[in-house]
């Protein structure tokens, strides 16, 4: 097994971040060459810190398995637009949709996980989420959140902040929570008054 350093292979070169669909954003460490079977096959080497991974892609799979460069600053702001949006569920059953929601979040398209997001997004006043639905939920936000940090070199928390703005800018979840500061108040007036 040799290493090679700062390699460039189907358009990809060491230390770069990528996304892997089933996995999220990671990075390159380095490009192998290994025998299998009595061939030789080039290999990307892809770290995932956040998961404490380590994943060999054949450099010849990198488009069948939907590797892709991190999005560009204007596919970015079609993401987070898309949080801004009014959220769009089916009425079919849980079961169909919570595979088209894990089929979004693992397809590593951005603007699909986007959709997730702001589909499955509960604010305080709204009713709580099922097991599942928290799952799905928290499986995008990590994905858009870790794209989101990578591409504009920020830490996960700011690249979270970004995000719970944009979801806030939907006008019916500004009104929910101007009429949950309304409730609010009149609740203190109250505890006053007593």
């Amino acid at each position: 097994m040799t290493a090679k350093k700062a390699a460039t292979r189907q358009g990809f070169k060491t230390g770069e971040f990528i996304v892997y669909p089933a996995h999220g954003v990671g990075q390159i460490t380095a490009i192998e060459e290994q025998e299998v079977a009595g061939f030789k096959l080039e290999l990307f080497v892809i770290s995932f810190a956040k998961d404490k991974m380590t994943l060999r892609v054949p450099t010849t799979k990198v488009v069948s398995v939907g590797m892709r460069k991190l999005a560009d600053e204007t596919l970015l702001a079609q993401a987070l637009e898309v949080l801004t949006g009014r959220a769009r569920i089916k009425r079919t059953m849980w079961s169909r949709r919570a595979q088209e929601y894990e089929a979004k979040i693992n397809s590593g398209d951005i603007i699909a996980i986007a959709e997730v997001v702001r589909d499955l997004y509960r604010s305080e006043a709204q009713p709580e989420q099922s097991y599942s639905e928290r799952q799905l939920y928290e499986s995008a936000l990590d994905r858009l959140v870790r794209e989101i940090s990578a591409v504009d070199d920020i830490t996960d928390t700011e690249s979270l902040k970004k995000i719970e703005t944009n979801l806030a800018k939907n006008p019916r979840r500004a009104k929910a929570a101007v009429e949950d500061s309304d409730d609010v108040a009149e609740d203190e007036q109250e505890e006053e008054a007593a």
